[in-house]
């Protein structure tokens, strides 16, 4: 018997989907690929942009745009199939209801960013993401899943029950983007004056993400150990302002050349303040790379073949980009890193949410 499964898509619609959009893609390429009666279905708002075609799934659209449909979710569930067997929200956008009435009803909740750091977020964010997380907190049909152990033990001390939590691994494979090759890289940036080893952060540059701070950390670590070669930056711009000073920015990359950039890079460094989970230094890892990130970065957490610091000071992040360098580059010692993220496929991932929605 085929089990309707609708997974909400919205983030795909948002200006920066992320890395929840990263989420979203993967999770119903994981889905679509298992093995088994499962119909896919997306619900979203209003059009269909290219990032949600591309899911090649059917979405259900809604007559109303993203910030409307947003509003509403918690209590209508616009869009969503009244034969669903599964309504999952990827994000506390919801949808939170709908569906048969023996469906399942989940979200992903991906952070408590909001209350870590509330410098970093709008007054409109904050309220948003506290309305919603005191939803769920009544919400006791609704199972919660994390994708990290850590918040999961942050949401039974706030006061979720913890036999409505679940955990699921993120996915870093990537069977649809073929890495663009090492001639191709380096002739972006021999645009932009890079010659020889680089030092590579990708994400979004905002203050969270703590890019002043690994500036100036790699400005004093290059002082003394010229092979990390300069700091270059990849990533949309976020909320807030952001000194790059000496780096080099790309931008926004298309994928191919992202996956690249990981692989070629010397050291690639991630090293927020804060992190719901953290995308790119496993990515990092997955392409075979020496990574240093923060200790506080959940997606590494028991990694030994990640050199942590501490995110708060610039002499660590500084310490530690030149251990990373000490770090094997032979194939054996990338084909350890590689090893070491091994597990994070989106196939799991999709699994996981299956074990989840029994």
């Amino acid at each position: 018997m085929t089990r309707r499964i609708v997974v909400s898509v919205d983030q795909l619609y948002r200006p920066q989907p992320g890395g929840i959009g990263s989420y979203v893609r993967g999770l119903v390429e994981g889905l679509v690929g298992v093995d088994g009666d499962l119909d896919v279905v997306g619900v979203g708002p209003r059009s269909r942009p290219e990032a949600v075609r591309a899911l090649g799934i059917e979405v259900r659209t809604t007559a109303l745009p993203l910030r409307l449909l947003t509003q509403f979710w918690p209590r209508y569930p616009f869009g969503v199939p009244r034969d669903a067997d599964v309504v999952h929200a990827t994000s506390v956008a919801g949808p939170f209801g709908g569906g048969a009435k023996h469906a399942v009803h989940t979200v992903t909740m991906h952070d408590l960013l909001w209350r870590d750091e509330p410098e970093s977020s709008t007054p409109n964010g904050i309220r948003f993401h506290e309305s919603r997380l005191q939803y769920l907190l009544r919400a006791e049909h609704i199972r919660i899943i994390t994708t990290s152990p850590r918040l999961g033990v942050r949401l039974f001390q706030i006061g979720i029950d913890p036999d409505r939590i679940r955990f699921a691994r993120l996915g870093v494979d990537d069977a649809t983007v073929v890495a663009a090759s090492p001639a191709r890289v380096r002739e972006m940036l021999d645009e932009y004056g890079v010659v020889g080893p680089f030092t590579f952060y990708a994400g979004t540059r905002e203050p969270r993400k703590n890019v002043e701070r690994l500036v100036r950390a790699h400005r004093l670590a290059r002082a003394t150990t010229a092979d990390l070669g300069p700091l270059v930056l990849a990533g949309p711009i976020g909320w807030g302002q952001v000194d790059t000073g000496d780096a080099v920015v790309l931008g926004l990359v298309p994928r191919s050349l992202l996956l690249g950039l990981y692989r070629d890079s010397t050291v690639n460094a991630y090293v927020p303040r804060a992190e719901g989970w953290g995308l790119p230094p496993v990515e990092a890892l997955h392409a075979g790379s020496r990574v240093v990130a923060s200790s506080n970065c959940p997606s590494v957490d028991g990694n030994r073949e990640v050199v942590l610091v501490d995110p708060l000071s610039d002499e660590s992040i500084a310490q530690g980009l030149v251990r990373a360098l000490e770090l094997g580059d032979d194939e054996a010692s990338r084909e350890r890193r590689r090893a070491s993220v091994a597990h994070m496929t989106w196939r799991n991932c999709a699994l996981d949410h299956l074990l989840a929605w029994q």
